[in-house]
C-alpha cells in the first residue's frame, strides 16, 4: 500500500515536471550520448539528438569533450556514459492488472504510476496490448493523449476471440474476481460482426485463441471460424495475433492467415521440425517468443528444477529454429498476465537462442515498426521521425541486460519515465 502511494506521489511530481519543462523549453537536447540510430548501423559517440514538437530535428556527432551548439533555451539531458536507441516496443502486453482496470475510477497519477511500474521504466514507448477490455483501454489511451497520464503509445486488440465456450482456464478466476465478462460469440456471424464493431470502436488489431487451454486439453478454434475472423480483420486492414497453445493450434493460425504468433508453442514436448518452421516462414508469420513466461509458469506449477530447465531449453530452441531460418522476431513479454516486469531475463534467453544485440534491438524497434505499419516515422533515430527514445545506463552491446537498466524513456519528445 505504501509502495503504491509513493509511486502515485512520484508520478504526480513527474507530471508536474513534464508540464513545466514543456512550458519553459520547446526543445529538448540529449548530449554526450552513445547512440545507435538503427540496429544495423554503427554507434555514434559524443552524439547530440535535438527534439522539437514531438519529432527528431537532428542527430550529430562531435569530437570527444566538445560541447555541441544548442538552440537558446533548449532543455538539456546530459547522457554522458549512457546509450540511446529508438524507443522500444513491447509487442505482447495486457492492460489487465488490477491497478489498470476500472481506469475511470482512478486518478491520472495512479495510472501513470501503474504504467511506469509495468512498462515505461523498462523503456517502452509503444506497446501492443493483445487482450484487454477495450472500453477500459480506450479510457487510458485518451488520458495519455490528453496529457493527464504519462504513458506509452498503446495499440490494442481489445477483447480476444475464443473457440465457443473456450476462455482459457488460467484466467477464468481472475476475470470473475474482477467482474470482467468476455464475449462468447455463439456463431461465426456473431464473431465476424464483433470484429467489425471492435475495430470501429478503436481496436488496432484482432487476437484469436487458435488453441485455448482447458482443464484437460487444448481446445482448438474451428478453422472456418478462425478464417472468417481473420478475413474480416484483413478486410478492415488490421493484423491478427494468435495464441497457439500447441502445434495443432499453430496449424489453425497458419491455415487461417494469422499474421503474428503470440508465443512459441508450450503445450507439447517436441522440438519444432524443419517442416513446422517452413510452414511458418511460408505464412510470413512474425513470432513473439515470450520466453520468460514459461519460466514463470514453471515456477507457478512447482515444476522441479530439472523439468523447468528442460522446458525453458525447449522454448529457447524453438526461437532459435525460427530465428536461424530467417523468421521475423518481435519482442514481447506477456506482462499484465505475468507480473515479472523486469525484462533482463527475456533478453538473456533471447541471447541464449543465438540472437545478437543488433537482432534483439531490431525485435524491439524496426521489426514491429515495419510489421505494424509504423516504419515511416518510428523505429529509428533519424530527422523527422517521432521523438521516441530510450536511454540506458550502459551499453547493451557489451551487456545485453543493460537493455533493462533504463535511465529515461521519452515519448513524442516528453519524458514519461526518469
Amino acid at each position: 500500500m505504501l509502495r503504491s502511494a509513493l509511486l502515485a506521489i512520484l508520478a504526480a511530481a513527474l507530471l508536474l515536471a513534464a508540464a513545466s519543462a514543456r512550458a519553459l523549453h520547446p526543445e529538448l537536447a540529449l548530449v554526450h550520448a552513445r547512440v545507435y540510430p538503427a540496429p544495423d548501423t554503427a554507434p555514434l559517440t559524443n552524439a547530440t539528438i535535438l527534439l522539437r514538437d514531438g519529432h527528431i530535428v537532428s542527430i550529430s556527432e562531435a569530437a570527444a569533450n566538445t560541447a555541441p551548439p544548442l538552440p537558446p533555451g533548449a532543455a538539456v539531458l546530459d547522457c554522458t556514459g549512457m546509450t540511446v536507441t529508438a524507443g522500444l516496443w513491447n509487442s505482447h502486453v495486457h492492460i489487465l492488472p488490477f491497478n489498470l482496470l476500472h481506469a475511470a475510477q482512478k486518478t491520472g497519477p495512479q495510472l501513470t504510476a501503474a504504467l511506469q511500474e509495468m512498462l515505461t521504466r523498462w523503456g517502452f514507448t509503444t506497446v501492443f496490448d493483445i487482450a484487454s477490455v477495450l472500453d477500459n483501454t480506450n479510457n487510458i489511451r485518451a488520458r495519455i493523449a490528453s496529457g493527464e497520464v504519462l504513458g506509452p503509445r498503446i495499440l490494442t486488440t481489445g477483447e480476444p476471440f475464443f473457440p465457443e465456450h473456450g476462455v482459457p482456464i488460467y484466467v477464468q478466476k481472475y476475470l470473475a474476481d474482477n467482474h470482467i465478462v468476455l464475449p462468447d460469440d455463439p456463431d461465426i456471424a456473431a464473431a465476424v460482426a464483433r470484429v467489425s464493431r471492435q475495430i470501429h470502436d478503436g481496436a488496432d488489431a484482432v487476437k484469436i485463441f487458435a488453441g485455448s487451454s482447458q482443464a484437460d486439453r487444448v481446445l482448438l478454434m474451428p478453422l472456418d471460424r478462425a478464417k472468417a475472423i481473420v478475413q474480416e480483420a484483413h478486410r478492415l486492414h488490421r493484423p491478427v495475433f494468435a495464441h497457439p497453445g500447441n502445434v495443432a493450434g499453430m496449424d489453425v493460425a497458419i491455415d487461417s492467415g494469422v499474421d503474428v504468433l503470440a508465443h512459441v508453442t508450450s503445450e507439447d514436448s517436441q522440438p519444432w521440425t524443419p517442416a513446422i518452421v517452413d510452414r511458418l516462414l511460408s505464412a510470413h508469420m512474425a513470432l513473439i517468443p515470450t520466453l520468460t513466461l514459461f519460466d514463470v509458469e514453471a515456477h507457478r506449477q512447482h515444476l522441479s528444477p530439472e523439468t523447468t530447465t528442460k522446458f525453458i531449453d525447449l522454448t529457447v530452441a524453438r526461437l532459435r529454429a525460427y530465428h536461424d531460418a530467417g523468421g521475423q522476431i518481435l519482442f514481447g513479454t506477456d506482462v499484465g498476465y505475468i507480473y515479472q516486469f523486469d525484462t533482463a531475463e527475456e533478453y538473456t534467453l533471447m541471447q541464449r537462442a543465438g540472437m545478437t544485440f543488433p537482432q534483439i534491438l531490431a525485435s524491439l524497434t524496426v521489426n514491429p515498426a515495419s510489421r505494424f505499419g509504423f516504419a515511416s516515422h518510428t523505429g529509428r533515430i533519424v530527422p523527422n521521425f517521432d521523438a521516441d527514445l530510450t536511454v540506458f545506463a550502459a551499453d547493451p552491446a557489451a551487456d545485453i541486460t543493460a537493455l533493462a537498466r533504463v535511465k529515461y524513456t521519452i515519448r513524442a519528445g516528453k519524458l514519461i519515465y526518469q
